[in-house]
């Protein structure tokens, strides 16, 4: 479902602290629609997606649309809160308020009151934000504690997934940690103040089968490469973009 501008100004005034997240993740009709034709290479009707770290459920929306069931994790409280409202009454969506990592328990959760869409659960990731060039007035000012499940513990539960994407702010290598099957595609998102964090996350996706990678770089929901390359391939290439790239999504699809 894609939201109007009416639902947004009503999520805005429920919670504040999430503006930029509505008015930047929703409401983008160019946008809704150039991720609905990327996550169509992957989802189709009756398909199942894992959305790990769904944040304001922007991507759950766009699996929804290509016609996929969603399960979806989100640890913020008021983030899932706000998912629930915008898919209340929708079956074909499962909202787990939890982490996601290499093993069952419980997890600090490093809260940006400001900007929640960098809150994460990965310490080494507040050490690269701080004082690098993009960064500055950045302030994970809360801490609170979340539950954590496993990859394998949601495929045990739900079934094997058409597609995963995961977003949790330096914590996506501690994720595929807690995979241990190969699924038929997936999607991670990386920095570039955290390059080993990508490099890591290939090595482990590269364990579980043979895969061919792509790239979209920020929120532009466009491949940079016409056919998938190799894990050696995409790790030069994300090593050797400028810091000024940022972030994206780094897309694995498994070489049958």
């Amino acid at each position: 479902m894609a939201l109007s501008t009416l639902e947004i100004s009503a999520l805005t005034k429920k919670w504040p602290h999430l503006k930029r997240s509505f008015e930047v993740y929703h409401g983008d009709q160019s946008r809704d629609d150039a991720m609905d034709a990327l996550y169509a290479r992957f989802l189709s009707t009756g398909a199942l997606a894992f959305d790990v770290g769904s944040h304001v459920g922007d991507r759950i929306g766009s699996f929804r649309r290509c016609g996929a069931r969603v399960v979806a994790l989100e640890p913020q409280p008021d983030c899932a809160s706000a998912i629930r409202l915008v898919f209340a009454g929708d079956a074909g969506v499962t909202l787990l308020e939890s982490a996601c990592g290499p093993k069952p328990g419980e997890i600090t959760l490093h809260v940006n009151s400001a900007n929640p869409t960098v809150s994460t659960a990965s310490a080494d990731f507040l050490k690269a934000a701080d004082g690098a060039s993009g960064w500055e007035g950045q302030l994970w000012d809360r801490e609170i504690p979340v539950p954590v499940t496993t990859l394998d513990a949601l495929i045990a539960r739900y079934g094997m997934p058409d597609f995963v994407k995961i977003d949790v702010e330096g914590f996506e290598a501690d994720v595929l940690g807690g995979l241990t099957r190969a699924i038929p595609a997936l999607s991670f998102e990386f920095t570039t103040i955290q390059r080993d964090v990508a490099c890591q996350c290939l090595a482990l996706i590269g364990k579980r089968g043979p895969y061919r990678f792509n790239i979209a770089l920020g929120e532009s929901q466009k491949m940079d490469f016409a056919e998938g390359i190799s894990a050696g391939a995409m790790e030069a290439h994300i090593r050797a973009l400028p810091h000024e790239a940022n972030s994206g999504d780094v897309y694995a699809v498994l070489d049958r």
